[in-house]
């Protein structure tokens, strides 16, 4: 009876496969691109009011900033007062759930924030809030 002697080579043994590893990687990765919402802002810095009843809402919301000057800010542009449906209604398909907040500052014309909210509302929009700071006791 012969023996053999069974020698494995070095080369057939120290490959490591990390396909599987990268593959899980993307998936990851792909899943976590897609499930991120993402915060639109107004692009503008505004005075807020302050109120004792203010209450902090979370979750991703659409911003709408009225600059004392009269300016409308939306998604970091300005914009006229009747380009505000069709940005709102753009913003809405990227975010169902979202709600739309007026940052209007507090020196801003009461009229302009009364138009904005009224096309806020022919976009389709029923959830509307007017930001305000709240104010410590």
């Amino acid at each position: 009876m012969s023996r053999r002697r069974h020698t494995a080579t070095e080369s057939d043994d120290s490959d490591i496969d990390i396909t599987p590893m990268l593959d899980i990687v993307f998936i990851m990765l792909i899943f976590f691109i897609v499930t991120t919402s993402f915060v639109k802002e107004s692009g503008v810095t505004v005075s807020r009011p302050s109120a004792e009843t203010a209450v902090q809402q979370k979750g991703s919301n659409i911003l709408v900033a009225i600059r004392p000057n009269g300016e409308i800010w939306i998604d970091r542009r300005s914009i006229d007062v009747r380009a505000v449906r069709a940005n709102i209604e753009r913003l809405k398909a990227e975010n169902p759930q979202g709600a739309v907040i007026i940052q209007a500052d507090e020196y801003s014309n009461t009229g302009l924030l009364v138009k904005v909210m009224d096309q806020v509302r022919l976009a389709g929009v029923s959830n509307i809030s007017i930001s305000a700071e709240i104010s410590g006791s």
